[in-house]
């Protein structure tokens, strides 16, 4: 036996390929089912119920972290503007040297009234 034979044989055998039996077919894709990945479900999103407008505006400004430390933030510049300590009274001093002077109030319209006083709910009787 030649090479050529054994190239003969072989180009023979391609070009008459058995076709597998419908049994067959049947069983591969079976198989090859089972072994498809399975979707994942979907997660389950539960709702949270709402607290409130006071959970919106929280949540707003960036939660209740962020609400702490603006509320502290607040408190602490308006204990400091409004009893502010002996300490910083000398240290306003050493910035300003007395330099400032009074500055007079200049009303613009004197008879247009902005901001009505309270002094007469504020009289006893």
């Amino acid at each position: 036996m030649r090479d050529s034979d054994l190239d003969d044989l072989f180009a023979e055998a391609r070009t008459r390929a058995p076709a597998p039996s419908e049994a067959l077919m049947a069983r591969v894709l079976a198989d090859a089912a089972t072994h498809q990945p399975r979707p994942a479900a979907a997660p389950v999103r539960v709702a949270r119920p709402s607290s409130g407008w006071s959970s919106w505006f929280a949540g707003l400004r960036g939660g209740a972290l962020a609400g702490a430390g603006m509320m502290t933030a607040t408190l602490a510049g308006v204990w400091i503007g409004f009893a502010q300590p002996s300490s910083m009274v000398s240290v306003t001093d050493a910035l300003w040297q007395g330099a400032v002077q009074q500055i007079d109030v200049v009303e613009l319209q004197p008879s247009l009234d902005l901001f009505p006083s309270l002094d007469g709910f504020m009289s006893e009787g």
